[in-house]
């Protein structure tokens, strides 16, 4: 299967988001891509603006997300996080939309609290940990963006059977940033035996840095600049090859809880 993370500055204005996801979904198909990836909070996105993203949160069946679902019936699935309203509420939602329809729904847990930033003073968290997806009989799972500090949700979902893990983000720029982002990425991958997708937003707040990576860990390939795409051909015959060779979800003693009580 091929997958690719298509990494962009998400703009203030939905309608320049939009006009960007329908070009790469075309390109996709035209490419033989079945599953794209996109990165964190899609709809709208404002660098100088934290409160940005929660202004421009729209209700699951608002324009944006119907939109996307029309643009899914062309064979593309689509992976991504959206700030969506809910009565008062505005949460981070990872949604994957296959075949003109949602076939996922994970909101996030692990808000981005941390280096001086409060995201929970915006969006309430999810309560409820991923479970996998299936799209073409791969199994995949999918986080967001602060989710991959915490090793335990990516080894949960490679115990229920993931083969792919999925991190759309936007991964804010500082000091030893960019090396916590690779380093992490191709933990989960390493430590889980999975391949791994990540996808961040780019601009001047945050890093890009998109890449895929196979199940030891090696990075197949990556984006440089603020717009471009990383591609992966997942091929499950390699997943087997190197989890009988590195048995280690086999081989683990002690399952950490993956959501404190």
């Amino acid at each position: 299967m091929k997958i690719r993370a298509s990494q962009f500055a998400v703009s203030k204005d939905p309608d320049e988001n939009h006009a960007f996801i329908t070009e790469e979904v075309d390109s996709a198909h035209n490419d033989g891509v079945r599953l794209l990836v996109l990165p964190e909070g899609v709809i709208s996105r404002d660098p100088h603006d934290d409160d940005a993203a929660v202004l421009g949160a729209q209700p699951i069946d608002g324009p944006f997300v119907s939109s996307l679902i029309r643009l899914s019936l062309k064979g593309v699935a689509i992976a991504g996080t959206f700030h969506l309203r809910e009565d008062s509420r505005v949460l981070n939602v990872a949604l994957v939309i296959d075949g003109g329809q949602i076939i996922h729904r994970y909101d996030k847990i692990h808000l981005y609290d941390a280096f001086n930033s409060k995201e929970s003073d915006r969006v309430t968290p999810g309560t409820e940990v991923p479970e996998p997806f299936d799209v073409d009989g791969i199994r995949f799972g999918i986080i967001t963006c602060y989710d991959v500090r915490f090793p335990e949700i990516a080894r949960d979902l490679a115990l229920k059977g993931a083969q792919a893990i999925l991190v759309p983000a936007a991964w804010v720029r500082g000091p030893l940033k960019e090396d916590h982002w690779r380093s992490m990425l191709v933990a989960r991958a390493l430590e889980n035996t999975v391949y791994v997708v990540g996808c961040g937003e780019s601009n001047e707040r945050n890093i890009g840095m998109s890449m895929t990576i196979d199940p030891l860990g090696t990075v197949l390939s990556g984006v440089s600049g603020v717009v471009g795409r990383a591609d992966l051909d997942l091929d499950p015959g390699r997943l087997v090859s190197v989890r009988a060779s590195l048995p280690v979800l086999e081989n683990m003693k002690y399952r950490a809880p993956v959501l404190a009580e």
